[in-house]
């Protein structure tokens, strides 16, 4: 019976192992604008349920489908959602994309959530993301109840994954470990930050600097309304790049990441910046090439964190988050049995869904016509003893046979 429910089950997905991200990018669709593109497809396609995911590098579609699942769907399927894409793209999408079924689906599920399917093995935000668009496309009416299940125990399995192995506990990413770096040279929390570029990299090193408490935050880009947008929202001040000479207000830390080809920040930039202090700074350097000339190093004291110290880190992490790979597969294996049994659990809970009305409704044929002039004959009292003796012999029969059958589907399969 589970297995039959599985075989409706399909996941498409398009990740970085097949695509670059700026093409993933021509798939992702607003939020807002998920029920007005996903609803007609579910009923078009008489989908029974439907689920997108879409994140930086993946989007995927589980559905729920008795239908033929075959290239010719993929390419209509596909159409439907994004019209406006070349077929030439499109064609690209459905020769590339991975397509799984039945219980490779709720594996793949879990790989995804337990981030080792993942750009970046052990990166956490993945799970959050799984919750966020399920319950996005629950509450505008696309799933049902297999896709509840599943994401249910999807999202229980990465906890676990999260909670009782460490491949989440190594930073890998540039910024968390550059924080990581700020925090071992116990950086105060009011030191200034001279933030030069604006673009994404530097735009998340500033809210997670801002998240942990610093708030002394100067920007400078080539664009000043790109620097604005990211001053606004730490609360700092916004410049254009081509004024860096000219900033007067000193400097405890520099955060840079430009695409410049040469070295932006020269001796006599830094000499400026410096406004005469001579105590030791903290320059985060994640530009390639590098933003800082190295004869700064040379000449000053320069605490320098630069993209290849970072990566070198990066590597060792990442390496010990691999060896919890075994350990990993482990809980994923007993998770995928877990699942199999928690649906024909289901199975027999829904196959059930009529047995307690239909015993409602021979309680009161008994009651109310098969012995109708017995029971109209009882004193209240008498009356009263017999309901309560109805009423458990109805709950205790419907409890009983569910209890049995969900015992045999446990230790029987």
């Amino acid at each position: 019976m589970a297995k039959e429910v599985l075989n409706y089950l399909h996941t498409i997905a398009f990740t970085h192992r097949n695509f670059e991200v700026t093409k993933i990018g021509l798939l992702h669709v607003a939020l807002d604008e998920q029920f007005t593109r996903l609803n007609p497809v579910k009923q078009d396609f008489k989908l029974e349920e439907l689920l997108m995911l879409s994140t930086c590098n993946r989007v995927e579609f589980s559905f729920v489908s008795n239908g033929v699942v075959d290239t010719e769907f993929m390419h209509q399927f596909l159409r439907a959602i994004y019209p406006s894409i070349g077929e030439e793209d499109l064609a690209s999408f459905v020769i590339k994309l991975e397509h799984y079924h039945g219980m490779n689906a709720v594996d793949h599920a879990m790989s995804v959530a337990s981030s080792i399917d993942s750009m970046i093995i052990g990166e956490r935000e993945i799970i959050t993301q799984v919750r966020q668009a399920y319950e996005h496309c629950a509450s505008i009416g696309l799933t049902g109840d297999l896709l509840r299940i599943l994401n249910r125990h999807v999202v229980e399995t990465a906890k676990k994954v999260y909670t009782r192995t460490s491949i989440s506990t190594k930073p890998v990413s540039v910024v968390s470990l550059a924080y990581h770096q700020l925090k071992k040279l116990q950086i105060s929390l009011d030191a200034r930050f001279l933030i030069i570029g604006a673009g994404i990299t530097n735009t998340t090193m500033g809210r997670f600097l801002k998240k942990h408490g610093f708030k002394n935050f100067a920007v400078f880009n080539r664009t000043l309304e790109k620097a604005t947008l990211l001053a606004n929202e730490l609360g700092g001040l916004a410049y254009p790049l081509q004024e860096l000479h000219l900033y007067q207000g000193g400097f405890d830390v520099i955060i840079s990441c430009t695409g410049a080809d040469h070295h932006l920040i020269t001796p006599t930039l830094y000499e400026l910046l410096l406004q005469g202090d001579q105590r030791q700074k903290t320059v985060i350097d994640i530009a390639i090439p590098q933003d800082l000339d190295p004869v700064i190093i040379q000449q000053h004291a320069v605490k320098h964190i630069s993209v290849g110290f970072l990566q070198k880190i990066s590597n060792e992490n990442l390496k010990e988050r691999t060896k919890e790979l075994a350990h990993v597969e482990e809980i994923l294996a007993e998770a995928h049995n877990e699942f199999q049994q928690i649906l024909q659990v289901r199975q027999v809970e829904l196959a059930m869904r009529a047995v307690p009305e239909e015993i409602k409704r021979i309680k009161s044929d008994a009651i109310n016509e098969v012995f109708k002039e017995e029971v109209n004959s009882l004193d209240p009292q008498s009356r009263e003893v017999l309901e309560k003796i109805l009423g458990y012999v109805e709950k205790k029969y419907i409890a009983g046979p569910m209890k049995l059958a969900k015992e045999i589907l446990v230790h029987h399969g």
